[in-house]
């Protein structure tokens, strides 16, 4: 039987973790708080990475963010102190520059790393239907395959960063339609129009948006599939990679501005608070003379 160490049991590796077990893998799993692991009642659940890995035929990660990932990977008790000759799975969205990291390390250390963050939240792992974006040696992704189509479809991008800046491009655009929405909903309602007619006629546009209803039609924020921290996070990495390269992205600028109002006190709740940051009155600062 194939064993799989899942690190990171938060909502994706945790839905994750969920649909290997069904899918009859044995499983490992660590978390930085085991508690949360535990909760899972799936598998054995290990000390540390390097602990979690050392058994296991393919490793998958799912982890917050870059200094996470670094932890997790090149600490005390990382991964790569244990993993050799191993298939490593990232499924973080971390930005290039740590996908690069990690797999010169991986390599110095005779792991086999896939940089493969994926578009799709609980929802699209529990159905099967994630979008996972594979970076890295083109054998390792065939390797991976049986394994990560349990999750959802592999679609081999080339490199580790361009698995990364493809990722970044996809939540760009997360943040950009729902930012639209926000503003059109409240446009549309301030003229006069119905409310639900508004969201019908954005989602005949941008269909993705009926998974987010009763967000930005009935101010549910909760629970969660995408944090708004999470969003400010990733366009802040897609800021920065396309700057790197002298790429204009003056939608993405403003669309980071907006969620950095809403992470005000909406950090937390789902990306659709953003409609409370469209709703508000402007201030006398942002008011302009008549």
């Amino acid at each position: 039987m194939t064993t799989i160490a899942i690190l990171g049991t938060g909502k994706m590796g945790g839905a994750m973790a969920r649909r290997l077990a069904s899918a009859g893998f044995d499983i490992t799993l660590w978390n930085r708080s085991a508690a949360r692991a535990e909760e899972l009642h799936i598998g054995r659940v290990a000390a540390t990475p390097a602990d979690a890995v050392r058994e296991a035929d393919v490793v998958i990660s799912s982890l917050t963010n870059d200094a996470a990932v670094r932890d997790v990977y090149l600490g005390e008790d990382g991964v790569l102190r244990a993993a050799a000759g191993r298939l490593v799975v990232d499924t973080s969205t971390a930005g290039p520059d740590i996908a690069e990291e990690i797999g010169r390390e991986a390599q110095a250390n005779g792991v086999r790393f896939l940089d493969a963050p994926v578009v799709g939240s609980v929802p699209a792992i529990e159905s099967g239907k994630l979008l996972i974006l594979a970076g890295g040696d083109r054998a390792d992704a065939e390797q991976a395959r049986p394994v990560l189509e349990h999750l959802g479809d592999v679609l081999y991008v080339g490199d580790r960063a361009s698995a990364q800046r493809l990722k970044l491009v996809a939540n760009s655009m997360l943040g950009i339609t729902s930012a639209a929405a926000a503003e059109l909903l409240a446009a549309g309602t301030a003229v006069g129009l119905d409310r639900a007619q508004v969201f019908s006629i954005l989602v005949r546009f941008a269909p993705g948006l009926a998974a987010r209803e009763r967000g930005f039609l009935h101010d549910q924020h909760t629970p969660t599939m995408f944090a708004v921290r999470d969003i400010v996070k990733d366009l802040d990495l897609a800021l920065g990679a396309f700057n790197e390269q002298g790429a204009s992205a003056p939608l993405v600028d403003e669309t980071r501005e907006l969620y950095g109002e809403a992470m005000e006190d909406s950090a937390d709740l789902d990306i659709t608070a953003i409609t409370r940051v469209s709703t508000r009155a402007p201030s006398a600062v942002d008011a302009k003379p008549d």
